[in-house]
């Protein structure tokens, strides 16, 4: 009976040991658990997401933030510079951990740096570098688009027996990929005396806007050579301008490494171009901004990756993968 009793009063105590070890567990396992579930959340801001080279950029971003166990709060701003700012400050209200950084253009650039830094949120540039303003940068990770254009116009001068006419079909005026460009390209000239620039007009980047201006200096000029697009969609545009023309002899080349201009290359519809590496830069980014927030390391000012010369002889031996990432081979 004796034994009973203390058999029955012993079982309550053991249900209370083993639910004060199990709280004891837990306890010990919540900050671990709480570790994971506080990483902060890692801004982006994009200019956009329609071209293919943020597009890129971007999965490159979430492949690497997947990889490390970050989550990113992407937001594209439809080329629309108010919008973009506001995205920014909506991002900094989430005390977000840093900010991945494409600006529109310089006034939204100018304003979303001075915001973060206001904040004391590192921001990483990637492909656009704040030109104005005060700001601060922990890193600007971009092509180095004045060595890209120096070597891409050296090809195409070469191609054209250093001699001819020439058209220059500039970006977004002011952007930092169109001043860069265009420095590079002015520095191929100085050596090759014999080329003349005959005509600069500005596309934006755009098909469409290419090939209405192609047309118009094809009318101009009806003995143009050649065409440097400072984007692949603007070579694409000059390139169909040209053939609607009859002018199938028109070398035009741009710097992207798109998918379609691979493509157009193997056609022999453009001639060249100089592939960037959107897909890493996207990864690298969101790798530094890892870094950034665990204090793990100082990162450089300026990171410029190479491009790479793609022409009719080498467009066979690479992928659209190889420059923007897995997806671009379905594309």
């Amino acid at each position: 009976m004796e034994d009973l009793v203390m058999t029955a009063s012993t079982l309550p105590r053991r249900r209370l040991v083993a639910t004060l070890l199990g709280a004891t567990c837990a306890l010990a396992l919540a900050p671990s658990l709480a570790t994971a579930a506080d990483k902060p959340v890692i801004g982006v801001a994009v200019a956009d997401q329609k071209s293919l080279f943020y597009i890129a950029a971007v999965d490159g971003m979430k492949a690497a933030a997947e990889e490390l166990g970050y989550e990113l709060n992407v937001q594209s701003a439809n080329n629309n510079a108010r919008q973009q700012i506001d995205q920014v400050n909506n991002l900094l209200v989430q005390q977000i951990g840093a900010l991945i950084f494409t600006s529109q253009d310089s006034t939204a650039a100018a304003a979303g740096v001075k915001a973060a830094n206001a904040a004391e949120v590192p921001v990483i540039a990637v492909d656009q570098r704040p030109e104005s303003g005060d700001g601060v940068l922990a890193t600007y990770i971009a092509t180095d688009s004045v060595k890209a254009a120096r070597d891409l116009c050296t090809w195409m001068f070469d191609q054209m027996g250093g001699e001819g006419q020439i058209a220059i079909l500039h970006g977004v005026l002011g952007s930092t990929a169109e001043q860069q460009r265009t420095q590079g390209c002015n520095e191929a000239l100085e050596n090759y005396p014999g080329i003349e620039v005959v005509a600069e007009q500005t596309a934006n980047w755009d098909e469409n806007e290419a090939f209405k201006a192609t047309q118009n200096i094809l009318t101009a000029h009806p003995d143009l050579d050649a065409v440097f697009g400072e984007s692949d969609a603007m070579s694409l545009g000059a390139a169909k301008a040209a053939r609607q023309a009859g002018r199938e002899d028109l070398i035009s080349v741009g710097i992207d490494g798109f998918p379609t201009q691979l493509t157009a290359i193997k056609e022999g519809l453009t001639q060249a171009t100089m592939a960037q590496v959107p897909y890493k830069m996207g990864q690298m980014a969101v790798q530094q901004a890892v870094q950034l927030i665990e204090g793990t390391g100082e990162l450089p000012e300026l990171q410029y990756q190479d491009a790479v010369l793609v022409t009719g002889d080498t467009v066979g031996s690479v992928k659209p993968s190889d420059f923007y990432g897995p997806a671009a081979d379905k594309m």
